[in-house]
């Protein structure tokens, strides 16, 4: 069976070129061709892809950011990092990459990276979902039925943990995510607050904090989004956080 294969380069020069030499392989097939990382992973979920061909180096969400969003697929495709520059090889393997091609990729080259890539495994696939080798994200990925919904960090007002899921409160409404309070917490520990035990704070959100005559404080989110209880014990943390 032909290895399934997307194309994912925002020069279109090159991402031509890559096309070409994939349907070259004669146990590949293209199965599309992407100009950003946002557009990867949404053609990802409806072409599904066994192997993308990602460029490191892209504006927006760059390729190591999204390596860790497709990672989180129920069936994440083989990655294989391509790009012109060599400083970005460390950075690749820390993520541990199915591959790793610099530019101009050479036929051969392709079809070796191509091979290795039929079996990657789930401990590659696992540190590429913890983030291994890349900093916070910008944005949040969320499966939607088959399609992936991506929401700006900076439109994300809360997290809240609820049972099983988080609920993600962001500027245009809400959406459940399967990951963890203290994973979130410890991602985004610059730009969010923890402020309850089941509660973290887009610290740009926060229009202040009120306290009432029973000791009881909470936190104002801006643009009447509502307010958040803070708990006796985060208290000092948050207000140590909002003067900072």
């Amino acid at each position: 069976m032909k290895l399934r294969v997307l194309v994912v380069d925002d020069e279109p020069l090159a991402r031509e070129r890559l096309a070409h030499l994939v349907e070259e392989v004669p146990d590949a097939e293209l199965a599309g061709t992407a100009a950003s990382g946002e557009q990867a992973l949404l053609l990802a979920g409806t072409l599904r892809p066994e192997v993308i061909l990602l460029d490191i180096r892209m504006p927006g969400m760059d390729g190591l950011e999204t390596a860790r969003h497709l990672a989180r697929m129920p069936e994440p495709p083989a990655v294989i990092f391509t790009t012109a520059f060599d400083e970005h090889a460390l950075a690749a393997f820390e993520v541990q990459a199915a591959g790793y091609l610099l530019k101009p990729v050479r036929q051969e080259k392709l079809q070796e990276a191509l091979a290795r890539a039929r079996q990657p495994n789930r401990a590659q696939l696992s540190r590429i979902a913890d983030g291994a080798g890349g900093g916070s994200r910008t944005r949040i990925a969320v499966r939607a039925r088959d399609e992936l919904k991506l929401i700006a960090v900076e439109n994300i007002l809360c997290f809240i943990a609820e049972l099983k899921y988080t609920t993600l409160r962001h500027t245009a409404g809400e959406e459940l995510i399967e990951e963890l309070l203290k994973t979130l917490e410890d991602e985004f520990a610059a730009s969010f607050v923890r402020v309850h035990r089941n509660s973290l704070v887009a610290l740009a959100h926060i229009e202040g904090l009120e306290k009432y005559a029973d000791g009881h404080q909470v936190v104002r989110l801006r643009n009447g989004a509502g307010t958040l209880a803070v708990s006796r014990r985060l208290s000092a943390d948050v207000v140590r956080k909002l003067k900072a």
